[in-house]
């Protein structure tokens, strides 16, 4: 544990300007999503942007096509969470996910573990020796499924949040960026409100 501790506090010395921003906006996105403000998305997009460029840098690839896909769905999340019906309500409610729907969600999830498994562990024999095929699959295809998931602001997308920073806080410190598995750490808290949040949320939309 005290190494550990070293090792963060070493990794926040050592923090460049470019990985404290996107540790800035990307704490201020999920508390944007946990209260459901359509502004996760902009502020959003400066942190996956960033994190694309460093994910490539600690060879990454996995982390890095997340982050690519973040700042796509985030475009779509951006547009759908805008849009209004006739009486200027907003469409787009928190609700529950149907068993059909949770049965797509691990499909989904499971398809991209094995497609990201793959593609790493090839990269790992001939281009990348210092990835972790395994954890970084896990991490980007729950992440995968949970910015969908947000997307169409299913509560769900709070479980795969969790996981993905469950797993990311190990797998960035081993890559030597401390302060962003010090980051991942803060957002499975953030992440474990935002969940409790967007189910009493879904509360209230049902009964409306």
């Amino acid at each position: 544990m005290e190494t550990y501790l070293q090792q963060i506090w070493q990794g926040l010395l050592d923090t460049g300007w470019l990985e404290a921003v996107a540790v800035v906006a990307g704490i201020a996105s999920v508390w944007y999503s946990r209260r459901a403000n359509v502004l996760v998305y902009p502020v959003g997009l400066v942190n996956t942007v960033i994190y694309i460029w460093l994910s490539l840098e600690g060879q990454l690839y996995g982390e890095a096509s997340v982050n690519l896909y973040y700042t796509v769905v985030s475009l779509y999340g951006w547009f759908v969470w805008t849009r209004k019906d006739e009486q200027k309500k907003t469409i787009l409610q928190i609700r529950y996910s149907t068993g059909r729907e949770w049965g797509w969600q691990i499909g989904f999830f499971l398809l991209c573990f094995v497609l990201i498994f793959a593609c790493l562990a090839w990269l790992k024999k001939g281009f990348a020796p210092g990835a972790i095929p395994w954890a970084d699959a896990l991490a980007s295809a729950s992440a995968y499924t949970g910015m969908w998931l947000m997307a169409r602001k299913k509560v769900e997308s709070w479980y795969w949040w969790i996981l993905t920073d469950m797993v990311s806080v190990p797998l960035y410190t081993v890559k030597g960026y401390a302060f962003t598995g010090l980051y991942y750490l803060i957002l499975l808290f953030m992440a474990v409100s935002g969940l409790l949040e967007w189910q009493r949320k879904a509360l209230r939309t049902s009964h409306d």
